[in-house]
């Protein structure tokens, strides 16, 4: 941006900064500073750096989006949001209405309320404060606002005139009662949605049935559970439906024939939207020796979908698609998802490629993005692809080891040289996988298994985005860039603490890198404190999210990063393609001038969106887990602390990955000390603290509200002394109702 001035504009000190903030109205970011002060090129991570600093300071603290605004005491009682839940199941709120503007504490919100049912995110209520120690507040619920309409999803046990719903949310109070006129026709068994309404009778909250979803035993259930309980949109409106349908595959038209290229799509066994192929070669260039040329060819999903039009609403409306274990609730309509977007096999499929050609070293030299049109060699899954590299291809892979397998491993391999040298966090920290019966109901549950080949795809697609976001930056162009910020001080040092307890020291410098980290992980890869480790460097990590402004990809190492190669699921990736197709004058389709002023309300809306969709696959993973394990309700099993709060102990099995709670009442008579820095709760002497070793009992197994109860038996080999008069885990209250309910489900 032209400043007028004949040289560069001088840097501003702190107190200038301050000054500004301070006098601004609203909200402002690094942007708005940025602009303010004519700030510019190299000088931005000055910037970042001195804001980074303020922060530390407690000038300001930083929100999701970066914005700055002035720290404020809060009041005796206002009026809070609750916003998310965290990592330790704590409801976290924060101020509405007037004070939104400003910048506030950590504040925790009690899940309970007298008397109107357990709070939930979006929640808004009247509640008063407590400041606690290290500045943060204690919320309690005075008055829930806005109580009618407020959606309850759960079972509908029919009784009397009317029935009651039994709240999937683990966090209820108590059901909910439905007078007969407002019944909707449901019966006992079904699940429904309802519409909480003002008043209650006999005690209990009233609600009104709006819409039934199904037989609650049967297997698809749990799905519909978490599609609905997180809100996720799942019907397309007529005008996207009869788009899709229309569409026609794409001819060669001027753009760039991959027919003859051998471009093979590796995903998993159950996959069914191939957005990605790849290809690779030894490059060619003699002034390159040792070096690689690679292809990453991407479904043109722009070609399709046009900005403003009906799909491109519906899109931008879901953000992303959702995977579920039986089930996905896709970003685009089917006839677009799986149909013509598909990279399959033998089918002419247009194409947005980019060529990236790398040393040996594996280090990008250049790349170029044009539009083709490609025909998939194979349909790889990653387990086949990983027998062929052991060196067991099978028929398919046979024909393809010399020209296809071998050039793609040896890039990969360079690749992979360059990730370790320049730094990428090695968190390792294995997901669950369900695997269903015949008749739907859960086989087993198992940690999914983790090859070189998933690791070559997320190389090449790395390496791609890479050149995405770097093109985009070349041509001043708008892009929706993929953040991650480095962890904020506070947490660094409550890591380093906990690390210290372990025996293991963390650098003191305020620019930690993953290579840092990565030497921590290293060292205690082959402890018994291995899991903790892993797990307490993710609990201190930022929380990775889209902007249209950079300030790079802390967890890979990377000074920009973009998502380009999944635009069939993901709606960053469509904007991204239509950034490059009008910067690169490759198409009428690209993005129109004046869309980059949308880019902050758009990129705060689908980080949002794949948060929501992160919590409805965890919520269903829950639920499928406890509907496995209600049968073994009674039975022992090891596992690990996986999380502490103040109300119990977070445990996650060993066998599945199950999580659950050992509630605190059921510890010990005394009430325990939480610490939130080192994750413990003190007894006396005693303490439990995360990647503690456990054995414990399943209480309660609920796939209604995917909740397990443990007792603790076992910490770290030695058993676990009541110390209450009333030696019993027993819950009380609604959820020994759950109970009943998960051993009354538990064939599911």
């Amino acid at each position: 941006m032209p400043t007028g001035r004949s040289g560069p504009a001088p840097f501003p000190d702190k107190e200038q900064i301050r000054r500004f903030i301070g006098e601004s109205h609203g909200r402002v970011g690094k942007r708005e500073i940025a602009r303010a002060f004519s700030i510019s090129g190299d000088q931005r991570a000055r910037l970042r750096e001195m804001l980074r600093e303020l922060r530390e300071e407690g000038v300001f603290d930083r929100h999701g989006s970066g914005a700055a605004g002035n720290v404020s005491r809060l009041p005796n009682v206002c009026v809070l949001e609750v916003e998310r839940i965290d990592a330790d199941g704590e409801l976290l709120a924060r101020p509405v209405g007037d004070s939104e503007a400003a910048e506030f504490p950590i504040i925790y919100m009690s899940p309970q309320t007298r008397g109107q049912g357990a709070l939930g995110v979006g929640d808004r209520v009247l509640a008063r404060l407590e400041r606690r120690d290290g500045g943060s507040y204690q919320a309690s619920a005075i008055r829930v606002l806005d109580g009618g309409g407020k959606r309850v999803i759960g079972l509908f046990i029919a009784g009397g005139d009317g029935g009651r719903i039994q709240p999937a949310d683990r966090r209820a109070r108590s059901d909910y009662l439905v007078a007969g006129e407002h019944c909707a026709g449901a019966t006992s068994g079904e699940l429904v949605l309802a519409e909480l309404l003002p008043g209650r009778h006999l005690g209990l909250p009233r609600a009104r049935v709006t819409e039934r979803l199904g037989d609650g035993d049967a297997p698809q259930s749990i799905s519909l559970l978490a599609i609905h309980a997180n809100f996720i949109p799942t019907l397309f409106s007529d005008a996207a439906l009869a788009q899709a349908d229309s569409a026609r595959p794409a001819v060669l038209n001027g753009r760039a024939d991959f027919r003859t290229i051998p471009l093979v799509t590796i995903d998993g066994i159950d996959a069914r939207d191939f957005d990605d192929a790849v290809w690779a070669e030894a490059d060619p260039d003699p002034a390159n020796p040792g070096g690689w040329h690679i292809l990453v060819a991407i479904a043109d999903v722009a070609h399709y979908v046009r900005q403003g039009d009906a799909l491109d609403t519906d899109a931008r409306e879901r953000g992303n698609s959702v995977y579920l274990p039986d089930r996905v609730v896709p970003m685009l309509p089917e006839a677009l998802s799986n149909g013509l977007c598909s990279l399959k096999p033998d089918e002419d499929r247009a194409c947005l490629a980019v060529h990236i050609y790398l040393s040996s070293e594996g280090e990008i030299r250049r790349h170029e993005f044009v539009r083709g049109l490609m025909r998939s060699a194979a349909r790889l899954d990653y387990a086949q692809l990983q027998k062929a590299l052991d060196g067991h291809p099978d028929a398919t892979l046979e024909r393809l080891m010399a020209d296809v397998v071998a050039p793609l491993h040896g890039a990969y391999l360079a690749l992979d040289a360059a990730r370790h040298k320049r730094g990428s966090l090695e968190l390792d920290l294995p997901e669950r996988e369900v695997k269903f019966a015949p008749d739907g109901s859960v086989a087993r549950i198992s940690e999914a298994p983790r090859y070189d080949s998933h690791k070559l795809i997320e190389e090449f697609m790395i390496a791609a985005n890479v050149a995405a976001a770097e093109t985009l930056e070349a041509r001043r162009a708008p892009c929706v860039y993929r953040v991650h910020d480095q962890p904020d001080a506070a947490k660094l040092e409550g890591l380093r603490e906990e690390l210290a307890e372990l025996g293991l020291k963390l650098s003191k410098s305020r620019h930690i890198s993953p290579l840092n980290i990565n030497q921590i992980l290293a060292k205690a890869a082959d402890s018994p404190n291995r899991h903790l480790v892993n797990t307490l460097v993710l609990r201190a990590q930022a929380r990775a999210e889209y902007s249209p402004g950079n300030f790079g990809h802390f967890g890979l190492g990377l000074k920009r990063y973009a998502h380009f190669t999944s635009p069939i699921r993901r709606y960053a990736d469509l904007l991204v393609h239509r950034a490059l197709i009008a910067a690169l004058g490759i198409g009428e389709d690209g993005l129109p001038g004046g869309t980059e002023a949308e880019f902050g309300e758009i990129c705060a809306h689908i980080s949002g969106t794949e948060r929501r969709a992160v919590a409805a696959e965890r919520d269903a993973m829950d639920r499928y887990t406890a509907a496995y394990l209600a049968t073994r309700v009674g039975a022992d099993f090891p596992g690990r602390v996986s999380g502490v709060a103040r109300f119990g102990l977070f445990i996650e099995l060993d066998e599945t990955g199950a999580d659950g709670l050992v509630p605190a009442r059921s510890l010990g008579a005394s009430r325990p000390r939480h610490d939130p820095v080192r994750h413990s709760l003190t007894f006396g002497k005693t303490h439990v603290t995360i990647g503690d070793r456990v054995v414990v009992r399943l209480e309660e197994a609920d796939a209604l509200t995917g909740g397990m109860i443990f007792e603790l038996l076992e910490v770290n080999g030695k058993p676990w002394k009541q110390r209450a008069a009333s030696n019993s885990s027993k819950p009380r209250g609604r959820s020994a109702k759950a109970g009943k309910r998960g051993k009354r489900r538990k064939g599911k």
